[in-house]
């Protein structure tokens, strides 16, 4: 079967508990791996402030999914997002070989940081 990599990112709304928010994370974790995706990463990147208000909300709980799957369960995930009232927000992206290169390199932490070795000095 063939499959691709995506990333999904969501935004949950900010009147959620932290068991409520969880809940909501687990059943869109479940939905993928239940239609046999393969989940790479997962990343919690917590309660932020929103770049414009959405439905009168100014922040929200963002969650991050890297994942391999069969595309034609992007149609199912997506309307899985837009039945939940509790997701203000979301996007998928289909990553091609450099952004899914980017993705592991980001993942194995070799994008951020700054380069061990010392400088070298001409003389």
């Amino acid at each position: 079967m063939f499959q691709n990599q995506y990333e999904t990112v969501f935004i949950l709304t900010p009147v959620l508990s932290e068991a409520q928010m969880k809940d909501a994370v687990e059943k869109f974790k479940s939905v993928l791996t239940d239609n046999g995706a393969e989940l790479l990463n997962e990343e919690h990147w917590g309660l932020r402030k929103l770049a414009y208000p959405i439905q009168h909300k100014s922040t929200g709980y963002y969650q991050l999914f890297e994942f391999k799957a069969d595309p034609q369960l992007i149609a199912t995930l997506e309307t899985e997002y837009k039945r939940d009232e509790r997701i203000m927000r979301f996007l998928t992206t289909k990553l091609d070989k450099y952004g899914a290169d980017y993705s592991e390199r980001r993942r194995n932490g070799k994008i951020g940081k700054k380069s061990q070795e010392e400088p070298k000095v001409e003389s």
